[in-house]
C-alpha cells in the first residue's frame, strides 16, 4: 500500500525534476535570445527590415502554437506509455505527430508561396514594410516545416526525459543564427550585404542544422527512445483516435490565446506611444523570466505524465503538489527578482521620454505581481492537470477567462472608461492572476486524473 505525504520523498523524483526543467529552462532561453538577436540586428540595419521581420513573425507565431500543440499532445500520451515502460507506442504516438507536422508545414509554405503580400497586409498596410516582409517570407517560409518537424521530434525526447540534446540544438542554433545574421545582413567578411534577405538565409541555414542533428542523434546516439527500431509511420488507428482527442482541445487552447495577442497590443497601441513603447519594454523582461515557467510548466507535464503510467494515483497527487508549490515558489522568487533589475535594465533605454520610461517601472512592477499568478497558473493547468491527461480544462478556461472576460474588460477600461494605461494593462493580464482561482479549485478535486494509455 502506497503511503501517500503532502510532498513526495521519493528522491529519484528530484533527480529527475532538477536536470529536466534546468534543460528545458536554458534551451529555453536560448531559443529567445535567437529572435532578440535577430532584432537587434535588423533595428542596427533599418527600421523597416525590423518592421517586415516583425510582421513575417507574426505569421510564424501562428505557426509555433501548432508546433507547441503537435508536441504537447505527444508529451501527453507517449509520458504517460513512457511511464509504463512501454516504447513501442510512444514510436507510434510520434510517427502520428510527426505526419501532422509535415502536413501542416507543407500548407503553411503553400500559403506563403501563394499569398506573402496578402498575408502580411493583415498586420500592416504599410508598403515599404509589406516589401521587406515580402522578402523574408520568400525564404523564412521553409523554415516552418524545418521548426513543425524538429519541435515534434524534441518533443518526443523530452516525453522520454531526454533533454540534454535540445539544449544543444538550440545553443547550436544561436550561434549559427548570429554569425549568419552580422555576416550577410551587414556585408561582413567579404559578403554581400543583404540586409532583411540575409537574416532569413542565416534562420533557414540555423532550422535545417537544427533538423540535422536532431535526425542524427536519433538515428545513432540515442539509445532509450529508438524511433527508428521500427516502422514508427505504419498506421494505428486507436492511437490516431487517441491522438487526436487530446490534439484538439490542446490546439484550441493555444489558438484561442495566441489570438488574444495582437488584439492586446493593438489596444495599447491606439491609446499612445508611450503606452506601446512602455509596454514593449516591460514585456521583454516578463518573457524572458517567462520561459523560466513555461520551462516547469513543459517539465511537470512529463513528469505527471510518467506517474499517471505508473498506475498509482495517490503518487500523482503527491508529485502534483510538490510541483504546484514548486512552481509558485519559483514566480515569487522571478517576481523579486523582475522588481529588484528593473531600474539597472531601464538604463538600457536611453532613447525613451522620461514619460515612456516611468510608466514601463510602473508596468515592470505590475509584472511581477503577474508572474506570481502566471508561475502557479501555467504549470498546474497546462502542466501537471494536461500532462494528467486532462486537456479539456484549459481550454475551456481560456476560452472563458479571456474572451468573455479579459478582452471585453480590456476594451471598455481602453476606450469606454478611458482608464490610466497601468490600469488598462492590469485588465490585460489579469487572466494570469484570477485564472488561479479555478485552477486551484479543479486542482484540489484531483478530477484531471486521466489515463490516456491502451492496455498492453
Amino acid at each position: 500500500m502506497y503511503q501517500e505525504t503532502f510532498f513526495t520523498k521519493d528522491r529519484d523524483f528530484y533527480k529527475s525534476l532538477l536536470p529536466l526543467f534546468l534543460m528545458v529552462a536554458l534551451q529555453n532561453l536560448v531559443a529567445y535570445s535567437v529572435n532578440m538577436a535577430d532584432n537587434m540586428m535588423l533595428g542596427h540595419y533599418s527600421q523597416a527590415a525590423l518592421n517586415g521581420a516583425t510582421t513575417v513573425n507574426s505569421i510564424f507565431f501562428i505557426v509555433q502554437q501548432i508546433a507547441l500543440s503537435i508536441g504537447e499532445a505527444l508529451v501527453v500520451l507517449a509520458s504517460q506509455y513512457w511511464g509504463e515502460r512501454r516504447l513501442s507506442p510512444v514510436r507510434r504516438v510520434t510517427g502520428i505527430a510527426v505526419k501532422l507536422a509535415f502536413i501542416c508545414g507543407v500548407a503553411a509554405i503553400a500559403i506563403s508561396a501563394v499569398m506573402p503580400s496578402q498575408l502580411i497586409a493583415i498586420f500592416t498596410q504599410d508598403a515599404a514594410v509589406i516589401s521587406e516582409g515580402v522578402v523574408y517570407l520568400s525564404i523564412i517560409k521553409y523554415t516552418f516545416l524545418l521548426f513543425l518537424l524538429t519541435n515534434v521530434l524534441m518533443a518526443a525526447l523530452r516525453s522520454v526525459e531526454i533533454v540534454k540534446i535540445s539544449f544543444g540544438i538550440s545553443l547550436v542554433s544561436l550561434i549559427i543564427n548570429v554569425a549568419i545574421n552580422y555576416t550577410l545582413i551587414f556585408g561582413r567578411f567579404g559578403f554581400p550585404e543583404m540586409g532583411i534577405k540575409g537574416a532569413a538565409i542565416g534562420t533557414l541555414i540555423a532550422r535545417v542544422v537544427e533538423f540535422m542533428i536532431v535526425i542524427i542523434f536519433l538515428w545513432k546516439k540515442d539509445t532509450r527512445l529508438k524511433l527508428f527500431s521500427e516502422n514508427f509511420l505504419k498506421f494505428d488507428r486507436q492511437l490516431r483516435t487517441d491522438y487526436r482527442k487530446v490534439f484538439m482541445p490542446v490546439l484550441i487552447s493555444q489558438i484561442l490565446w495566441a489570438v488574444s495577442i495582437p488584439i492586446q497590443t493593438g489596444i495599447l497601441g491606439r491609446l499612445s506611444s508611450n503606452a506601446l513603447a512602455a509596454n514593449s519594454v516591460a514585456t521583454t523582461f516578463y518573457q524572458y523570466l517567462k520561459v523560466v515557467v513555461q520551462a516547469m510548466s513543459l517539465t511537470s507535464a512529463v513528469m505527471i505524465g510518467k506517474a499517471v503510467g505508473e498506475g498509482i494515483d495517490a503518487k500523482v497527487r503527491e508529485d502534483a503538489r510538490t510541483l504546484s508549490v514548486l512552481s509558485l515558489a519559483v514566480g515569487i522568487i522571478l517576481g523579486l527578482l523582475l522588481f529588484a533589475l528593473r531600474l539597472p535594465l531601464l538604463t538600457i533605454y536611453s532613447g525613451l521620454s522620461p514619460e515612456a520610461l516611468k510608466l514601463a517601472d510602473q508596468l515592470i512592477i505590475l509584472m511581477c505581481f503577474v508572474m506570481v499568478g502566471m508561475s502557479y497558473q501555467m504549470p498546474v493547468s497546462a502542466g501537471i492537470m494536461r500532462g494528467a491527461g486532462d486537456v479539456k480544462f484549459m481550454a475551456n478556461m481560456n476560452l472563458i477567462c479571456i474572451w468573455c472576460i479579459v478582452m471585453p474588460l480590456s476594451f471598455m477600461a481602453a476606450f469606454w472608461w478611458k482608464l490610466p494605461v497601468v490600469w488598462v494593462v492590469l485588465c490585460i493580464q489579469s487572466d494570469q492572476v484570477f485564472k488561479s482561482i479555478p485552477v486551484f479549485v479543479h486542482f484540489k478535486k484531483h478530477q484531471w486524473i486521466k489515463k490516456r494509455t491502451q492496455e498492453a
